[in-house]
């Protein structure tokens, strides 16, 4: 799937339909008694955060979203249908949060209480003046301090629907959206051929895995492995977490800055499988991309070490595969680049590295940095800087998403921090990266991707030399 904004998912002209949470369930919400189960550590700190930059006068929009098309002028009612089964679904959809003075409650809707208001929203014949609508709406109800946080588009034309949703990224992580189209457009056709849906198995609750995830993490204390770990590697790091260690253009002290995206693709089908062969015996294509781009860094940057958070799924058993949530965590890695280390060696040390240190992805940091009592008081949306690499072929409904012009979405708004994100799609390696929008950081990260891309593609020669 490609990952993108909403000015680049090639939005067009049509009929506005808009689908929220009917106001009979947001009234049913307020009367709700608060839920025993408590917001996973990753939750709170996004609200938190969400609260302390607000409060310091900075709306900062955070929602991620999906764009998928229907054949034809959808039936609208089947789309309603389609969308409030796949929303009952997934329990974190029903669940929001509440203030109790400074402690954050869950109250959780039962799914009879649930239900979707629709509104023709009107006939838009601009593109530009829909992706602008569009984006202010998203922006206005997918916001983390609000509730109901997710929204429901559809523009509707006589050859195809197009479809996007948004949600705060408190319900879902990236992962989460790749099998959002699929799914729905299934229960859409399925109620438009007027066959019965078949019921799916219940998705496991990501509020049940808030619970459990909390419950371990609260087990922790200071003494713990995995505390003096990150201690060590927030110490050698200066105090600080990881930022991507090339000039940005940032002013200490500054205003936090606007972002700006750069996604595209990054080689072909051949190229990538040709790279994940050379790097199978390494660990694979993740490992290959942290290795090249230590090396690019230490180029760009003249840094002695790469130091990095490696996010990883936490959906660690299988029940969790179908769940929608934010099933993320991070796993600190350093790789040393002094002298004159080649791609095989600094493999073999991201390979250790990411060995070593994939457990602590487990525990959330937000946690472990409340145990080392460290003053992180956000002052960014991005804790720190990111390099993510997911394979998505084999998500279902994956060879169906060029057909569907499936997207992921990104809001694209302020940040410090440098997050790319490199998705292996069938037809290839997608790359898609949000960066502080400066011209140093603009052509810094132009040359960190046309070397990224350098060192796939020859890695991928060498590896077709040595077998033909």
């Amino acid at each position: 799937m490609r990952i993108t904004d909403i000015q680049r998912c090639g939005v067009r002209p049509g009929r506005l339909v808009e689908w929220t949470l009917s106001p009979a369930t947001v009234a049913a919400a307020t009367r709700l008694p608060d839920d025993s189960r408590p917001p996973s550590y990753v939750q709170e700190s996004h609200i938190r955060t969400a609260k302390c930059l607000r409060d310091a006068g900075l709306f900062v929009p955070t929602w991620l979203g999906t764009a998928f098309d229907l054949p034809g002028r959808a039936d609208l009612d089947a789309l309603q249908q389609a969308l409030l089964s796949w929303t009952l679904r997934h329990e974190t959809l029903r669940s929001g949060f509440r203030w109790a003075g400074e402690e954050l409650r869950r109250f959780t809707l039962d799914p009879a209480d649930v239900s979707l208001h629709r509104e023709v929203i009107g006939d838009f014949t601009d593109s530009g003046r829909l992706v602008g609508h569009l984006q202010d709406r998203f922006d206005a109800v997918a916001d983390a301090l609000r509730w109901p946080n997710l929204v429901y588009t559809a523009v509707v034309r006589d050859d195809r629907t197009s479809v996007y949703l948004a949600f705060d990224h408190s319900n879902m992580d990236a992962y989460s959206l790749t099998r959002i189209a699929a799914e729905v457009h299934e229960l859409y056709t399925a109620h438009t051929e007027g066959r019965p849906v078949e019921p799916a198995a219940p998705a496991a609750s990501y509020v049940d895995f808030c619970e459990i995830e909390r419950a371990d993490a609260d087990r922790l204390d200071g003494g713990h492995d995995i505390v003096a770990r990150w201690r060590e590697f927030i110490r050698r790091g200066g105090g600080t977490l990881p930022v991507f260690p090339v000039d940005l253009g940032l002013t200490p002290g500054a205003p936090l800055p606007r972002q700006a995206l750069l996604c595209e693709p990054l080689v072909d089908a051949e190229a990538a499988a040709a790279f994940e062969a050379y790097c199978r015996p390494y660990g694979g294509s993740l490992v290959g991309m942290l290795a090249a781009t230590a090396l690019i860094v230490r180029e760009l940057g003249g840094q002695p070490v790469y130091r990095t958070v490696v996010p990883f799924h936490t959906r660690v058993r299988s029940r969790w595969t179908d769940s929608v949530g934010w099933y993320v965590g991070g796993a600190p890695i350093e790789v040393p680049l002094e002298g004159d280390r080649g791609l095989p060696d600094v493999l073999r040390t991201v390979r250790a590295e990411l060995g070593a240190a994939r457990k602590l992805a487990r525990m959330p940091l937000a946690r472990v940095l409340a145990l080392l009592g460290a003053d992180f008081r956000p002052t960014s949306p991005d804790l720190y800087s990111i390099i993510s690499y997911v394979d998505t072929r084999a998500v279902p409904g994956a060879a169906r998403w060029e057909e569907m012009r499936a997207h992921g979405l990104l809001r694209v708004s302020y940040g410090d921090q440098v997050c790319v994100w490199v998705n292996r799609r069938r037809e290839g390696l997608w790359l898609a990266s949000r960066y502080p929008d400066t011209d140093a950081a603009a052509k810094n990260m132009r040359l960190y991707v046309e070397r990224l891309r350098d060192h796939i593609t020859s890695t991928g020669r060498e590896r077709l030399s040595a077998v033909s």
